[in-house]
């Protein structure tokens, strides 16, 4: 499309951010609703990479086992001190020691690198499958969310998960291996005291599954309300001129600080808890040391232990904790980034829009014949937007489309884009059902051109290629030249390849205006939709940029939706909607002389309304979408 954008009037409430006011009556939980299954989804990007994930855990288990082997050798190096053998002996000791906590290091530090690549682009896969997904979503989607929550997802949710995969996947691994080496060393060393090293370990999985529960839940809500305030934050950027100028700084702040402490109530319950972990894993450690120490000092003295065994003990105990300890420290990372894949999971699994019909092998060029029969559609199923409206448009035809605010006018047009799939009835071009079309195809003989215009941040150049990525320089400059755009682009710091912010924001309304009709002309499509094109320009660009509208729909099907009357009065067909229904149609002068809706509306423009007959927009009911 021409000027592709999405709708800006949308559904009742569609895509408005909740106010969190009203809230903070304490933290409200949201229960985590799949863990395993984000879990098992989330390790299915890292299968790809199987083979680098052997070798993550060959080179885990290899580190685990020299650095294993230490607190053994220290244990027989003592021993031998204590027996009076040689110094040979404990020299050859200590230089196996360094050896086997070098090539632990070594280990260490290859699978980390190893693993470090295999998280980014699994990472890069999950990103790419998410945006494409997003790329696939209906209209509908985008109307239910804000669209700081929906970043939120795309940037907070994902950076949790990069967290964990490229740093703590490594740790879990030499973590569990070495919880698991250090029980069959201790038992094979000693089992008696390794019978009594255990007498901890149930307290310490206790712990870690009574923090488990408490933390998972409310970092997932911690992670929606932080989507949430994106949302606020969004928003109020994006609409910081209005707040300026109507003086709700002091409103916004009060909505801001009331969604940040809802924020902070959350956090700071999820991370309480899990701060409990590595204090406590610590106390339950040091008794750990004390029981073996106790038990370990009593089979010396009897003979049932020596002391490079004891003091071996002492190390593996602290080992076997370390692990634990490091998943307490851990957990924060961990429970936002299965929150976090849980709401990323979300997104993915919403139904995308069914796929587009199979296209004709060798389809007839369009005519621009458009008909309406019968067509009835609601945003809201409660509350229908357009009832049994019929109408057609021959080729070349200019259907000019007036009414309220509301009364379905930018609705006709959505669904002859096919934004949405109507609900009953039919829409042709050509006499083919518009949902035989695949949707590119359709909208490649569609040009939109909105009163609100969006800019991407990229040179003018390539914002007016945008319906037309192969048009020459030539072209482009030709397609500005008739809109009357050429001479101020040319006035911009690099004329053409001047690249602009963000919306577009360093040029005027009514500049960004010109180029998205330029962008139309440029496309050249057998179909046009003005929707306000003119409105944000002063009349004498407009008195220009009608002339070239005149000459751009000159043999093209036009939809034009004005308030303005002024800029149809050539219309072949003027269509009066109210309430989601044509309630008037025919031309400018045949419609005037009905005396019915439309020259109430004409006269309120131009003349003012005369006493006890309101104008059209005062019919309106505003709320319903337009």
């Amino acid at each position: 499309m021409a000027n592709g954008a999405r709708r800006t009037d949308g559904p009742p409430g569609g895509g408005r951010m909740p106010g969190p006011a009203g809230r903070m009556m304490g933290p409200r939980i949201e229960r985590a609703k799949d863990v395993r299954g984000a879990v098992r989804r989330l390790l299915g990007y890292l299968r790809v990479f199987r083979k680098r994930l052997m070798l993550v855990v060959g080179f885990a288990a290899l580190g685990t086992t020299m650095a294993l082997l230490g607190p053994l050798l220290m244990g027989q190096a003592i021993d031998h001190v204590l027996e009076g053998r040689g110094s040979e002996a404990l020299i050859g000791m200590v230089l196996l020691m360094l050896g086997a906590y070098g090539v632990s290091w070594l280990a260490d530090l290859a699978q980390g690198w190893i693993m470090a690549g295999v998280a980014q682009q699994s990472m890069f896969r999950l990103r790419d499958d998410l945006f494409a997904h997003v790329q696939s979503l209906p209209m509908r989607f985008f109307d239910r969310r804000p669209y700081g929550e929906l970043m939120s997802r795309l940037t907070n949710d994902m950076d949790a998960i990069s967290r964990v995969l490229s740093q703590s996947v490594t740790q879990l691994f030499s973590s569990g291996l070495t919880l698991i080496g250090v029980l069959v060393v201790m038992f094979v060393l000693n089992p008696w005291l390794a019978l009594g090293s255990m007498l901890v370990f149930p307290m310490m999985m206790g712990l870690v599954g009574f923090v488990a529960r408490r933390t998972r839940t409310s970092f997932r809500g911690y992670q929606r309300e932080l989507g949430a305030l994106n949302g606020l934050l969004e928003e109020t950027y994006g609409g910081q001129k209005v707040v300026l100028a109507f003086g709700r700084q002091e409103e916004l702040l009060r909505r801001f600080r009331t969604a940040n402490a809802q924020v902070r109530q959350l956090g700071i319950y999820a991370q309480s808890y899990a701060l409990l972990v590595p204090p406590m894993m610590g106390i339950l450690a040091n008794a750990n040391v004390a029981v073996i120490a106790g038990l370990g000092g009593w089979m010396t003295v009897q003979g049932l232990a020596t002391v490079g065994t004891i003091a071996a003990f002492i190390t593996y105990s602290r080992r076997f904790a370390q692990p634990l300890r490091m998943l307490g420290d851990l957990y924060n990372q961990i429970q936002a980034a299965v929150a976090g894949a849980e709401r990323v999971f979300e997104v993915l699994d919403e139904a995308a829009e069914p796929d587009d019909a199979v296209l004709l092998a060798s389809p007839a060029p369009v005519r621009g014949e458009v008909s309406f029969e019968d067509v009835t559609f609601a945003y809201d199923p409660e509350q229908p937007v357009l009832e049994n409206v019929s109408l057609h448009a021959s080729p070349g035809e200019i259907v000019a489309l007036v009414g309220p605010t509301g009364a379905g006018k930018t609705t006709i047009v959505n669904l002859l884009s096919r934004f949405y799939d109507l609900d009953q009835g039919s829409i042709r071009l050509d006499g083919r059902d518009v949902r035989d079309f695949a949707r590119g195809e359709l909208r490649r003989h569609l040009g939109v051109v909105l009163q609100q215009t969006f800019m991407f941040s990229e040179s003018v150049l390539a914002n007016i290629r945008y319906g037309r990525p192969e048009a020459s320089e030539a072209e482009v400059e030709e397609a500005a030249r008739l809109v009357g755009a050429d001479s101020f682009i040319r006035r911009l710091p690099d004329g053409y390849h001047t690249r602009l912010v963000e919306r577009g924001e360093n040029l005027s309304q009514g500049q960004r205006q010109l180029i998205a009709i330029t962008r139309a002309v440029l496309a050249a499509p057998q179909i046009l939709v003005l929707d306000e094109a003119t409105s944000s320009v002063d009349t004498r660009t407009e008195v220009q940029l009608q002339r070239a509208l005149r000459t751009l729909m000159d043999g093209r099907t036009s939809f034009v939706i004005a308030h303005r009357l002024s800029t149809i009065r050539n219309a072949d067909q003027v269509l009066v909607i109210r309430d989601g229904r044509i309630v008037e149609r025919g031309t400018h002068d045949a419609l005037l002389a009905l005396g019915g809706a439309y020259h109430r509306l004409y006269m309120s423009q131009f003349r003012g309304a005369p006493a006890g007959q309101p104008g059209l927009r005062e019919d309106a009911g505003a709320s319903q979408p337009r």
